[in-house]
């Protein structure tokens, strides 16, 4: 039986170190951002607050908070508050099953144990899926609460576009699922563990998992919820300093949610690249941890690993903003109905077809 501690009060100081790195992380990806788009397009990037430009978060956090809070007359004052606040925490709520390290990285402080996961459920995935898709309708409430053109159209694309890329994103983790058959993100890191990455057996799959990712979070190029040549700012465009932060927000740490599934799901989670090395790598932090005591090394080495792959997978958001043109709209729907749910569908058939062949061949 646990006890409170157990239960409730530990989680809830994880779930308050997360936030507060995701905080950190949201405020260093912008400035990592606009380097990288500067240097595609040959330019400096933000260079003059701080050394290199690396204040620069700092002084864009200061200016969000010193701008005037302006709510238009005719708007919908308490669904226009809530609409940022709902788009931010179900974001940060999807965080809650993602795996940092292994269980060999479980600490003990104090007699309590903290595992490197906030909770672990056994319908993990599910449960992010669900949550994320709650996440568009404070897109939709802010379009509509705003009383404005510009964001009702934006709201009502963003509602399109996530029944259109929805799907997909469930369809296409369907094979990676019924590989490692079950849905607990630890459970699939664990699989891997013993067998291969899921990567290898589900190349289509982690494609069209990522794609349907980029379209969820309305980053380029499915960016039309709020494309400036056409809608100004859509959804956002009546907002201003900290609700507009919200949603900035949102949309930043849904970004690492998604990079951190695919490293979860498709690439090991906290399993180290071995660059060739076999067992070596993996086996330098039992080595260590042996010699300096405990599961902190473990921890440090799974935490190390986990976010060197989240960063690789966040980075190619910043390159595809960087390099491919806006689509149009009829575009984005016949990418999302025409291409990716037929392929979705038949990977899955094509998975399943392979399964039983498997099995009949080692029976």
């Amino acid at each position: 039986m646990q006890t409170f501690l157990e239960a409730f009060l530990v989680p809830a100081i994880q779930a308050v170190v997360v936030v507060l790195l995701m905080l950190l992380a949201v405020a260093y990806i912008t400035l990592l951002e606009r380097k990288v788009i500067a240097f595609m397009q040959v330019r400096i990037g933000p260079n003059r607050v701080g050394p290199r430009g690396l204040l620069q978060p700092i002084a864009d956090v200061v200016k969000l908070l010193l701008k005037e809070d302006i709510v238009p007359a005719k708007a919908d004052r308490f669904v226009f508050w809530l609409a940022p606040i709902l788009v931010t925490m179900t974001a940060i709520a999807a965080l809650a099953v993602i795996p940092w390290a292994g269980t060999d990285a479980t600490l003990h402080v104090l007699g309590y144990e903290i595992r490197p996961v906030i909770t672990d459920v056994n319908v993990g995935i599910i449960y992010v899926l669900s949550i994320s898709s709650i996440g568009v309708f404070g897109i939709v409430l802010g379009g509509w609460a705003s009383h404005s053109k510009y964001p009702l159209l934006g709201g009502l694309r963003s509602a399109a576009q996530m029944i259109s890329y929805e799907v997909p994103l469930g369809l296409a983790i369907i094979g990676a699922l019924m590989i490692a058959e079950t849905a607990s993100t630890v459970k699939i890191v664990e699989w891997q563990a013993r067998h291969t990455w899921l990567f290898w057996l589900q190349p289509v799959g982690v494609l069209l998992f990522y794609i349907a990712g980029v379209a969820e979070n309305n980053r380029a190029p499915f960016d039309l919820p709020e494309a400036e040549s056409e809608l100004v700012a859509g959804f956002h465009t009546e907002y201003s300093g900290m609700k507009f932060a919200f949603f900035f927000l949102g949309e930043y740490i849904s970004m690492i949610v998604v990079s951190a599934l695919v490293v979860t799901i498709y690439f090991g989670g906290w399993l180290p690249i071995t660059f060739g090395l076999g067992y070596l790598v993996p086996a330098i932090p039992a080595a260590l941890s042996g010699a300096w005591g405990g599961p902190g090394v473990h921890l440090a080495f799974g935490v190390f690993w986990f976010a060197l792959k989240t960063f690789l997978v966040l980075y190619v958001y910043l390159w595809l903003r960087a390099t491919f043109p806006r689509y149009r709209y009829d575009q984005l729907m016949e990418v999302g109905w025409k291409f990716m749910i037929p392929v979705s569908l038949a990977w899955i058939l094509f998975t399943g077809v392979a399964l039983l062949a498997f099995d009949a061949l080692a029976a």
